[in-house]
């Protein structure tokens, strides 16, 4: 089928050809004969990168009335980045059209500005809830004359909160409209619009309900949480020429991340909600043509990001909404291409895994994380392939070569084949000739060396447990405490045992002769600016080493330093460091001083081997040198925690 068969103008089928676009998409074929001179309501499941907005916008277009100077058609998505992708490809589609004219309106921007156009008169309207909510609630605009609504990417203006400015919306244009809603999933909060807004709506499908795109392979790598970064960069590092998005599920960990990245000389960059709308525009350039090649981004920060050919989607951080998974691996496998979609999971994220593969109606491949010779051997046939390939630029450098000849004539082909390939890849070869194998089998249990799993209160045999000031609260990790303990203990070789991480204060466990060691050199450290306290944990008698919670009023009492725990779970602790728990992990300390952290800042090294022990550098920082905003310090006597 071609675009003329689906009685698109003229005028329209020239710019979709200049485009480069000869045949409609399925989505296409479907939408937009339901949509040319009719006014039906539809709902569209459809992933980005589909060809949905030329699905909705050419008809849009093509049925608007040049002579009514207002607005006939209202576009609605969930961010600035999509609302001035979309808006730009309407106006590729109507380039000859005469008299169409096409508005974004967005926060960020100027709204007098947009005011300003809105007044000369304009037909489509692209916008952002809640900037068109400032327009009505100043009468800015009149929706009187709208006779198409479209809502892309529905289920992402949900899951940003946006139904109260959708209903609001929608109660402004009139009765007799038709309404687009286009998603990529359908969770059943859609359903309050469809019922409430939408008359007998016909339902197209590209795909299955709620699955991934059809042309994406997904790939899960099993390791121990630790070694998480570890694996990343040996999945970066066997792609030569990987273009994609590392997602993860909160801006610290994002901005960590790729400092980390950074830090090891890869072209990466962070994209989340932290930075300014000036800096996401320019890290979103970058990355679009190509001067990033990794991106690492949140989810919300991602939405609206529109690039094409993205080799890869890797996610470090599986998403707290398993429907967010849809969304992330549709960004490859675009347009009939071939992606794939990486997952990093520990262990535990197994039943995580399971419920994903249930809703994209796929199964993951299980890979093994390349070894260091694997890596090794695929960059050097990547560099070779591309040193065979190159075209000789012979007019700009045959004046050079005699003299490059001259200075090489002592060597013989092979060895200056060996020079110019070790010129090139030492570092590889340096970093991995002693990479050991960090896959996690099912058959490991992430306990031991380094485990938040153990609820053995007691120290191992040989091993001293230690509490630290800092827990779940403060951003510290297995990972981060790993690395702060083996950053400050360089030469040690500490072996690391237990490692149980409460939401504000943690224990962990190390060798028994560096006891005196690790706690001078990590008293002297501080985590994202703040003092890191650590002092030898108390032990509790053997009778009381149980995890198992009180029931009722019952608990255990001592008067010597010993913890005393009641129904509510609530504790004190004494001058000579007794402690408690509390129900939600919160606890005091006494007088001697400790700290506390707010739930942002902190940051980690990266692990530079296959060991336990971090590739060197200070801490990761973000560009202003911060990891996150704090509420400010609490007086420190209050602030121990136990």
């Amino acid at each position: 089928m071609t675009f003329e068969e689906l009685l698109i103008a003229p005028e329209i089928c020239r710019a979709i050809l200049e485009l480069g676009f000869e045949n409609p998409m399925p989505v296409q074929e479907q939408v937009i004969p339901l949509l040319l001179n009719k006014k039906n309501d539809i709902i569209a499941l459809a992933q980005t990168g589909t060809g949905k907005t030329a699905a909705f916008g050419i008809p849009v277009i093509q049925d608007a009335d040049s002579d009514n100077p207002l607005p006939q058609a209202l576009i609605l998505c969930p961010t600035r980045e999509l609302c001035l992708q979309i808006s730009g490809d309407l106006n590729d589609f109507a380039k000859y059209l005469d008299g169409i004219k096409i508005l974004a309106v967005y926060g960020g921007s100027s709204i007098d500005t947009q005011i300003r156009s809105i007044k000369k008169g304009v037909q489509i309207i692209v916008a952002t809830p809640g900037r068109l909510m400032d327009l009505i609630e100043r009468k800015a605009i009149k929706l009187s004359q709208v006779q198409k609504v479209v809502l892309d990417e529905a289920d992402e203006m949900l899951n940003m909160g946006f139904l109260d400015d959708i209903n609001t919306i929608l109660a402004q244009v009139p009765k007799e409209r038709s309404i687009m809603l286009f998603s990529a999933t359908m969770p059943n909060s859609i359903s309050s619009i469809t019922h409430k807004y939408m008359n007998n709506p016909i339902e197209v499908t590209v795909g299955s309900r709620n699955a991934g795109a059809e042309n994406v392979k997904h790939v899960c790598y099993t390791v121990q949480a630790k070694d998480k970064y570890l694996a990343l960069k040996r999945i970066a590092d066997y792609i030569p020429g990987i273009y994609g998005i590392v997602f993860c599920r909160t801006r610290k960990e994002t901005q960590e991340i790729a400092d980390k990245l950074i830090q090891d000389g890869y072209n990466a960059d962070a994209l989340h909600g932290d930075l300014s709308q000036m800096q996401r525009d320019s890290v979103m350039q970058k990355f679009r043509i190509r001067n990033i090649s990794i991106l690492v981004a949140t989810d919300v920060a991602a939405r609206g990001l529109d690039v094409d050919d993205l080799t890869h989607v890797i996610n470090y951080s599986l998403p707290d909404d398993y429907d967010l998974y849809t969304h992330r691996s549709g960004r490859t496998g675009r347009t009939g291409k071939a992606g794939i979609s990486v997952v990093i999971v520990n262990l535990r994220e197994k039943h995580a895994l399971q419920i994903i593969e249930k809703k994209i109606k796929k199964t993951f491949i299980h890979a093994k994380v390349p070894s260091g010779r694997e890596i090794c051997e695929k960059q050097l046939f990547h560099f070779v392939d591309k040193m065979e390939k190159v075209e000789v630029a012979h007019e700009q450098i045959d004046s050079y070569l005699p003299v490059i000849f001259r200075k090489l004539e002592w060597l013989d082909k092979e060895e200056v084949i060996k020079r110019f390939v070790s010129l090139e890849f030492n570092r590889f070869l340096d970093y991995y000739k002693n990479a050991v194998d960090i896959n996690a089998s099912s058959e490991k249990r992430e306990s031991g060396k380094n485990s938040e799993r153990s609820r053995d209160r007691g120290s191992s045999v040989g091993f001293s447990r230690l509490f630290i000031n800092m827990g779940k609260m403060d951003g510290m990790f297995a990972s981060q405490l790993i690395d702060l303990i083996n950053s400050n203990t360089r030469g040690l070789k500490v072996e690391i045992g237990r490692i149980d991480l409460l939401k504000s204060f943690s224990f962990f466990e190390i060798e028994s002769q560096y006891e005196e060691q690790v706690i001078k050199a990590l008293n002297d450290e501080t985590f994202s600016g703040r003092q890191v306290i650590v002092e030898k944990a108390t032990e509790k008698p053997k009778d009381e080493s149980s995890d198992k919670k009180p029931e009722g009023d019952r608990g255990y009492r001592k008067s010597n330093g010993y913890s005393s725990r009641s129904k509510e779970g609530g504790a004190s602790r004494s001058r000579d460091g007794g402690s408690s728990r509390s129900r939600d992990g919160g606890s005091s300390r006494s007088k001697d001083g400790g700290s506390s952290r707010n739930k942002e800042g902190g940051a980690s090294r990266s692990s530079g081997d296959g060991y336990n022990k971090s590739s060197g550098g200070g801490f990761g920082r973000s560009r202003d040198g911060q990891q996150g905003k704090d509420k400010g310090p609490r007086n420190d006597r209050e602030r121990r925690r136990f």
